[in-house]
């Protein structure tokens, strides 16, 4: 089946929405959302749009869902392949989880300018590639890595401490909210977001079994 036309220049979010979801396939969402220039800042200084990884085999056990590219996603085009995705794949294999099972997603798919915080409008504009990834690729579990993760899932009053630790039903799925990678590199070996993080993909995977 043909890819979906991809949202025009400044596309609001129902436009992004509504291709999204005409979105038959991973491979038509794909071709759909990797020309997209809804968000014309993000788009004028992107190299690629990181749609995301499916699972590498079979039905998605879970997935991983982070704010938005890196510089090392931006110029490969694939998520969590820098210093990040590199000890977020330390972890997860100490916590007994294999990547290969996992959908590995971001909440924005352009890296942002200098690698800021998404805006509000941004993230709008993105959800519908999200909503319809999810719901595609269907995981029982998804861990949110990072606030903007946490907030994208939770709401927008979500405190990150307060939220980690427990699953949440969202939409029939357990979400889990926990620190992003980036935090743990930044706190170092010892510091409590890695311990944290750890702590909480060790919960997710005993939820798996």
């Amino acid at each position: 089946m043909a890819a979906p036309r991809p949202p025009r220049s400044d596309a609001t979010a129902e436009e992004v929405a509504r291709t999204a979801a005409a979105a038959a396939d991973w491979a038509a969402l794909a071709a759909a959302a990797t020309p997209c220039v809804a968000c014309l800042e993000l788009a004028a200084t992107r190299q690629h749009v990181v749609v995301g990884d499916p699972p590498a085999r079979g039905r998605a056990r879970f997935a991983l869902v982070g704010e938005a590219p890196g510089a090392t996603e931006d110029t490969t085009g694939r998520p969590f392949v820098g210093k990040s995705g590199q000890l977020l794949d330390v972890l997860l294999a100490e916590a007994g989880l294999d990547r290969a099972e996992a959908a590995v997603l971001n909440v924005v798919k352009c890296r942002p300018p200098g690698n800021r915080t998404p805006k509000t409008p941004e993230v709008a504009r993105c959800s519908g590639w999200l909503r319809r990834q999810l719901e595609l690729l269907d995981p029982p579990v998804v861990v949110a890595l990072g606030l903007s993760s946490a907030k994208w899932f939770l709401g927008p009053r979500t405190v990150l401490g307060e939220a980690r630790g427990r699953p949440h039903d969202v939409d029939g799925r357990a979400v889990w909210a926990t620190y992003h990678p980036s935090a743990a590199i930044r706190f170092g070996p010892n510091g409590a977001p890695r311990a944290g993080l750890l702590a909480d993909l060790t919960s997710v995977a005993a939820s798996l079994r």
